[in-house]
């Protein structure tokens, strides 16, 4: 099969079938666009002609390129074309996988990054609002106090959480969310998180919905349209400016601080795994580490004897 074909029949895959976000199959596309042109350049035009020796050879030479690419990188390339040839031989399109013997490089196990409860605290004071303190001109800081709410209640990934639709909430306490590749999780959501965002729906989302098309999606921009990722992230930012916090905050922080607070408060690492929506309990895990050295620390600096 011609490589062209090949890589747009996996695209297809993973956004049709798996359910892959247009963030992640863009990914993909750019990786595949990589490893597609360097076979052309080598006069290779069909997968029939890749062989292990091919791959291995595509590799090595990414590894050694200048200026270095991030092992994050390597490894993420590595498993896109890793899993394009493993989707051709499901398929029977091709009778082996080039890839079988290729191993991705060693990555460095980067630590979570955590705030503190009060950090979190000032953050989402910093955000707006608290419910039933709002004047008539805080419909958009109502929203924002609404949307870190409920990123920090749920652990949910800011992609997560701007798809809502308001129908999402009719559970009362607990919220439906779809995960990656479309798979849904039913996660509780606190009185604190539920009032911010009754107090949004009561008093801030029916104003900004009449400024724009009418849409189902829970939180609204400015301008009344869905809101975006990246504004999301913007309203981190600012609010994080404004509590002065110094240390990097993305919507992510949050979800790190959501998993650590959590098993810093004796929950089970499965139980926030489901909360999570982690395919595998060893991606919690990682969270288990940053309460071990919270605990080391507080050992260090309190006991007498312990240096």
């Amino acid at each position: 099969m011609k490589l062209e074909r090949a890589v747009d029949a996996y695209l297809r895959h993973i956004s049709i079938e798996r359910g892959l976000s247009e963030h992640t199959v863009g990914a993909y596309r750019r990786d595949l666009a990589v490893y597609t042109t360097w076979l052309t350049q080598r006069g290779i035009a069909t997968t029939e002609d890749v062989t292990a020796a091919t791959v291995a050879e595509f590799a090595a030479e990414r590894a050694s390129a200048e200026p270095p690419p991030a092992a994050t990188s390597l490894a993420r390339l590595q498993s896109s074309v890793r899993g394009l040839h493993r989707f051709l031989v499901r398929e029977g399109i091709a009778a082996e996988d080039p890839t079988g013997r290729l191993r991705p490089p060693k990555t460095p196990q980067r630590l979570p990054k955590a705030l503190t409860i009060d950090q979190v605290e000032s953050l989402l004071d910093a955000a707006g609002p608290a419910p039933g303190t709002a004047s008539d001109g805080d419909l958009v800081r109502l929203r924002d106090r609404a949307l870190l709410e409920l990123l920090y209640a749920t652990g949910a990934r800011v992609t997560e959480i701007v798809q809502l639709d308001v129908d999402d909430l009719a559970h009362g306490d607990v919220l439906r969310v779809r995960g990656k590749g479309a798979k849904e999780r039913i996660v509780p959501v606190g009185s604190y998180a539920r009032a911010a965002v009754d107090a949004y729906l009561a008093r801030a989302r029916p104003e900004l919905s009449r400024r724009g098309r009418a849409t189902p999606r829970l939180f609204l921009g400015a301008r009344g349209a869905p809101l975006s990722r990246q504004s999301a992230w913007l309203v981190i930012q600012q609010a994080a400016e404004r509590a002065g916090l110094t240390a990097h905050v993305s919507p992510h922080t949050l979800r790190h601080s959501f998993a650590t607070h959590l098993l810093q408060g004796g929950a089970d690492v499965r139980v926030v795994q489901e909360l999570l929506g982690h395919a595998s309990v060893a991606t919690t895990q990682i969270y288990t580490h940053v309460t071990v050295d919270a605990l080391r620390d507080v050992y260090v600096t309190s006991h007498p004897r312990a240096r």
